[in-house]
């Protein structure tokens, strides 16, 4: 078992730290990419956060990485400009990611999907265009139908719960698998039907 060695005002000051230091690194890259003409949308929990949000502040995940969806046309315009920026384009175990700084881990990286692509060989679908974006304060993020059909679509443990996030406020209800096709209605249906599941 690991020992809780960091208590008290320290222990509350490295949670607020944690999450202060993925908000930054998702604005410094957002206006990286804003000041390099590239279009974009910011999704996975990032955006999942900002939907839910609008409905119920307290609902709110925190989230550990940032997800920035992009052509692969772009993507030498995306590593020039963030290396311009001293950070660290790498890819590793099928990921493209950019580190901030050589001793980031994965987790702390800022991950590059690609539109009309798969994340993983056997999702149904490709990942979405970014013809219809919405801006979100300073950056843009996916409308909710395009972003729930992408976690529909990745269907991995923590799209899961962004979407269990999403229905818990209402956001998403028993309306919303007729949007879908069968393979991602099927999805959306199961975690309607049977929450904790």
């Amino acid at each position: 078992m690991v020992p809780i060695t960091v208590t008290g005002k320290a222990l509350w000051e490295k949670v607020e730290a944690s999450m202060e230091k993925v908000q930054r690194r998702l604005r410094r890259a957002v206006d990286i990419l804003a000041r390099a003409g590239v279009p974009y949308a910011v999704v996975g929990g990032n955006a999942v956060r900002v939907w839910v949000a609008q409905v119920d502040e307290a609902a709110v995940r925190a989230t550990q990485d940032v997800d920035i969806l992009i052509s692969r046309e772009n993507l030498g315009k995306v590593i020039a400009a963030m290396g311009a920026e001293g950070m660290i384009f790498r890819e590793s175990a099928g990921l493209s990611m950019v580190l901030e700084f050589p001793e980031d881990k994965a987790r702390d990286a800022i991950h590059l999907v690609f539109t009309g692509e798969r994340i993983k060989a056997d999702d149904p679908e490709v990942n979405p265009g970014l013809e219809s974006v919405v801006q979100v304060e300073d950056f843009q993020t996916l409308p909710l139908e395009r972003l729930v059909r992408m976690k529909l679509n990745s269907h991995r443990l923590k799209d899961r719960v962004h979407l269990l996030d999403m229905i818990s406020v209402g956001l998403v209800d028993s309306n919303w698998p007729e949007k879908y096709p069968p393979a991602l209605a099927n999805r959306l249906r199961a975690l309607l039907e049977n929450p904790d599941q």
